[in-house]
């Protein structure tokens, strides 16, 4: 089963500790646990359903352009996550039991960058129904394809940083980020990745967004970029 991993590419300070983790950042140390999750229904899913061997869409977010950067697969299941025993750690937690673990990893290797960002306003634009000419401009995408990115959390909950993604899904994203073909569609999402310049390098540890536990599924607050919410006839 596939899943989207969200990490900030930016610089931001958590307790003094720089916690952005790029693509770029993450394809030079190949491998790293995915510690710092600090919410409770995101720590289950990497506690008892994230497995070795499942797919990760590797996500930027809290950016001016979010979207899917880079592929990735666990290598890793859950485990307890120790840095949340660590005072140095930005993500400590000082109610944290190493007898009785709160949080959970995995850990999780680089597989490639995408060609180009496969960026969220993007997603919201496909998932509203394409015209027959931008049907024809990415004729490698389904209608199951753009049903699977409409049903995607993502479009719809967007700021847990752990998140399942289809197998349709999952494939569209990967076709999008390798195919192209929306460059001519009117948006801010066309980002070259191929020719991308790495940063200079940051802590590989430290990715995962703080995050606040919801109430209920739709009391989640999105703080990423909203893509045009347009209704059109779809073509097929």
């Amino acid at each position: 089963m596939p899943w989207l991993f969200k990490a900030e590419p930016n610089k931001r300070l958590v307790n003094g500790v720089d916690v952005s983790f790029s693509a770029d950042r993450f394809a030079e140390v190949r491998e790293s646990p995915w510690e710092g999750v600090r919410n409770y229904q995101a720590r289950n899913l990497l506690r008892d359903e994230i497995k070795t061997g499942h797919d990760v869409l590797f996500y930027h977010s809290s950016t001016k352009v979010p979207g899917v950067a880079a592929l990735a697969t666990v290598i890793r299941d859950g485990y307890p996550d120790y840095t949340a025993w660590d005072k140095k750690h930005p993500y400590y937690d000082a109610k944290s039991d190493p007898e009785n673990p709160r949080w959970y990893m995995v850990d999780v290797r680089f597989q490639k960058k995408l060609s180009r960002l496969v960026a969220l306003p993007l997603l919201h634009y496909i998932a509203s129904g394409l015209s027959y000419a931008e049907r024809k401009d990415v004729p490698y995408l389904t209608d199951d394809h753009i049903e699977a990115i409409a049903d995607m959390p993502l479009l719809r909950r967007s700021r847990l940083s752990v998140q399942p993604v289809s197998q349709t899904a999952y494939e569209a994203i990967v076709l999008l980020g390798e195919k192209g073909g929306f460059d001519k569609w009117p948006g801010k999402w066309n980002q070259d990745l191929s020719n991308e310049t790495a940063p200079a390098a940051q802590p590989a540890a430290q990715k995962a967004e703080s995050e606040t536990q919801p109430s209920s599924a739709t009391s989640a607050i999105n703080n990423d970029m909203q893509g045009p919410k347009r209704k059109r006839t779809r073509h097929t």
